[in-house]
Protein backbone atom coordinates (compact mmCIF):
# COMPACT_ATOMS: atom_id res chain seq x y z
CA UNK A 1 0.00 0.00 0.00
CA UNK A 2 1.16 3.62 -1.07
CA UNK A 3 1.22 6.04 1.83
CA UNK A 4 -0.66 9.15 1.82
CA UNK A 5 1.42 12.22 0.58
CA UNK A 6 1.17 14.56 3.80
CA UNK A 7 -1.28 17.26 4.10
CA UNK A 8 0.80 20.67 3.27
CA UNK A 9 -0.07 24.14 2.80
CA UNK A 10 -0.80 24.42 -0.54
CA UNK A 11 -3.77 21.76 0.38
CA UNK A 12 -4.80 24.20 3.29
CA UNK A 13 -4.59 27.66 0.10
CA UNK A 14 -6.69 24.59 -2.08
CA UNK A 15 -9.45 24.27 0.34
CA UNK A 16 -9.66 27.89 1.40
CA UNK A 17 -9.99 29.24 -2.33
CA UNK A 18 -12.43 26.31 -3.81
CA UNK A 19 -14.56 26.92 -0.16
CA UNK A 20 -14.61 30.37 -1.31
CA UNK A 21 -16.50 29.61 -4.93
CA UNK A 22 -19.09 27.88 -2.73
CA UNK A 23 -18.25 24.02 -3.67
CA UNK A 24 -19.02 20.69 -1.57
CA UNK A 25 -16.36 19.08 0.45
CA UNK A 26 -16.75 16.04 -1.71
CA UNK A 27 -16.38 18.66 -5.09
CA UNK A 28 -13.01 19.80 -3.28
CA UNK A 29 -11.92 16.50 -2.41
CA UNK A 30 -12.26 15.47 -6.13
CA UNK A 31 -10.71 18.40 -7.10
CA UNK A 32 -7.89 18.19 -4.90
CA UNK A 33 -7.12 14.47 -4.99
CA UNK A 34 -7.76 14.05 -1.52
CA UNK A 35 -10.93 12.18 0.88
CA UNK A 36 -13.68 14.35 1.78
CA UNK A 37 -12.35 13.36 5.49
CA UNK A 38 -9.10 14.66 4.52
CA UNK A 39 -11.04 18.32 3.74
CA UNK A 40 -13.00 18.60 6.02
CA UNK A 41 -10.41 18.21 8.64
CA UNK A 42 -8.41 21.01 6.94
CA UNK A 43 -11.86 22.98 7.13
CA UNK A 44 -12.23 22.14 10.52
CA UNK A 45 -8.18 23.76 11.28
CA UNK A 46 -8.96 26.72 8.79
CA UNK A 47 -12.47 27.78 10.59
CA UNK A 48 -14.57 26.43 7.68
CA UNK A 49 -17.87 25.06 7.41
CA UNK A 50 -19.63 23.34 4.62
CA UNK A 51 -23.09 23.35 5.95
CA UNK A 52 -25.81 25.02 3.85
CA UNK A 53 -27.70 26.35 7.08
CA UNK A 54 -24.85 28.66 7.69
CA UNK A 55 -25.92 30.34 3.91
CA UNK A 56 -28.99 30.16 4.62
CA UNK A 57 -29.11 31.57 7.73
CA UNK A 58 -26.89 34.58 6.13
CA UNK A 59 -29.30 34.97 3.35
CA UNK A 60 -32.36 34.66 5.08
CA UNK A 61 -30.82 37.42 7.81
CA UNK A 62 -29.99 39.79 4.26
CA UNK A 63 -33.70 39.37 3.14
CA UNK A 64 -34.99 40.33 6.90
CA UNK A 65 -32.18 43.86 6.83
CA UNK A 66 -33.50 43.71 3.24
CA UNK A 67 -37.57 44.09 4.43
CA UNK A 68 -37.03 46.40 7.05
CA UNK A 69 -35.62 48.85 5.82
CA UNK A 70 -37.93 48.98 3.06
CA UNK A 71 -40.70 48.99 5.50
CA UNK A 72 -38.61 52.04 7.12
CA UNK A 73 -38.50 53.63 3.57
CA UNK A 74 -42.67 53.00 3.41
CA UNK A 75 -43.37 54.09 7.01
CA UNK A 76 -41.77 57.68 6.03
CA UNK A 77 -43.02 58.01 2.82
CA UNK A 78 -46.61 57.58 4.14
CA UNK A 79 -46.12 60.35 6.69
CA UNK A 80 -45.10 62.83 3.85
CA UNK A 81 -47.75 61.75 1.81
CA UNK A 82 -49.84 62.35 5.12
CA UNK A 83 -48.09 65.70 5.33
CA UNK A 84 -48.98 66.73 1.57
CA UNK A 85 -52.67 65.69 2.41
CA UNK A 86 -52.91 67.97 5.49
CA UNK A 87 -51.30 70.97 3.96
CA UNK A 88 -54.77 70.36 1.16
CA UNK A 89 -57.34 71.26 4.53
CA UNK A 90 -56.09 74.83 4.09
CA UNK A 91 -55.65 75.92 0.49
CA UNK A 92 -57.51 76.61 -2.65
CA UNK A 93 -59.72 73.27 -4.04
CA UNK A 94 -60.59 73.24 -7.71
CA UNK A 95 -63.67 71.62 -8.51
CA UNK A 96 -65.24 70.25 -11.71
CA UNK A 97 -69.04 69.12 -12.66
CA UNK A 98 -70.62 68.11 -15.10
CA UNK A 99 -74.17 68.67 -14.38
CA UNK A 100 -77.30 68.95 -16.31
CA UNK A 101 -78.90 67.15 -19.77
CA UNK A 102 -76.88 69.26 -21.69
CA UNK A 103 -73.39 67.74 -19.83
CA UNK A 104 -72.11 71.68 -19.31
CA UNK A 105 -69.14 71.38 -17.27
CA UNK A 106 -68.93 73.93 -14.67
CA UNK A 107 -65.33 74.70 -13.02
CA UNK A 108 -64.93 76.66 -9.80
CA UNK A 109 -62.36 77.25 -7.17
CA UNK A 110 -62.92 77.74 -3.50
CA UNK A 111 -60.78 79.13 -0.76
CA UNK A 112 -60.46 75.39 0.51
CA UNK A 113 -62.03 72.22 0.79
CA UNK A 114 -66.00 71.65 1.11
CA UNK A 115 -66.63 70.15 4.53
CA UNK A 116 -66.97 66.77 3.39
CA UNK A 117 -63.68 66.74 1.43
CA UNK A 118 -61.72 67.78 4.24
CA UNK A 119 -63.31 65.08 6.49
CA UNK A 120 -62.40 62.72 3.74
CA UNK A 121 -59.00 64.12 3.85
CA UNK A 122 -58.96 63.37 7.59
CA UNK A 123 -59.54 60.13 7.05
CA UNK A 124 -56.82 59.46 4.23
CA UNK A 125 -54.29 61.43 6.72
CA UNK A 126 -55.39 59.00 9.50
CA UNK A 127 -55.24 56.01 7.64
CA UNK A 128 -51.52 57.04 6.36
CA UNK A 129 -50.10 58.01 9.95
CA UNK A 130 -51.42 54.81 10.67
CA UNK A 131 -49.90 52.18 8.75
CA UNK A 132 -47.08 54.13 9.24
CA UNK A 133 -47.07 53.88 12.77
CA UNK A 134 -48.10 50.05 12.37
CA UNK A 135 -44.97 49.37 10.15
CA UNK A 136 -42.40 50.70 12.90
CA UNK A 137 -43.89 48.85 15.23
CA UNK A 138 -43.30 45.60 13.70
CA UNK A 139 -39.72 46.22 13.56
CA UNK A 140 -39.33 48.42 16.59
CA UNK A 141 -37.27 47.46 19.72
CA UNK A 142 -38.31 47.29 22.84
CA UNK A 143 -35.66 50.38 23.38
CA UNK A 144 -37.70 52.81 20.66
CA UNK A 145 -40.41 53.93 23.15
CA UNK A 146 -39.47 57.66 22.23
CA UNK A 147 -40.32 57.09 18.70
CA UNK A 148 -43.25 55.31 19.34
CA UNK A 149 -44.65 58.09 22.08
CA UNK A 150 -43.61 61.20 19.40
CA UNK A 151 -45.77 58.87 16.39
CA UNK A 152 -48.64 58.14 19.06
CA UNK A 153 -48.68 61.67 19.76
CA UNK A 154 -48.24 62.72 16.42
CA UNK A 155 -52.00 60.31 15.40
CA UNK A 156 -53.52 61.50 18.51
CA UNK A 157 -52.81 65.49 17.18
CA UNK A 158 -54.11 64.67 13.72
CA UNK A 159 -57.44 62.69 15.37
CA UNK A 160 -57.96 65.98 17.64
CA UNK A 161 -57.61 68.18 14.70
CA UNK A 162 -60.55 65.64 13.03
CA UNK A 163 -63.01 66.04 16.22
CA UNK A 164 -62.61 69.68 15.48
CA UNK A 165 -63.58 69.83 12.22
CA UNK A 166 -66.73 67.51 12.87
CA UNK A 167 -67.48 69.86 15.84
CA UNK A 168 -67.24 72.62 13.29
CA UNK A 169 -69.49 70.61 10.66
CA UNK A 170 -71.91 70.16 13.46
CA UNK A 171 -71.97 73.78 14.62
CA UNK A 172 -72.71 75.16 11.44
CA UNK A 173 -75.37 72.86 10.96
CA UNK A 174 -77.59 73.77 13.82
CA UNK A 175 -76.99 77.09 13.69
Amino acid sequence: MTKPKPVGPDDHELVRELHAQHLSRNEIARRIGRSGRTVSRIADHLGLTFERGDLVKAATEARKIDARAKRAALANALLDDAERMRRQLWQPADYVDHGGKEFIRVDWTTPEPTFADKTKIMQAVGIAVDRAVKLDEYDADPGIDAAKSMLGALARGLGAAYDQLTQAEAASDGG
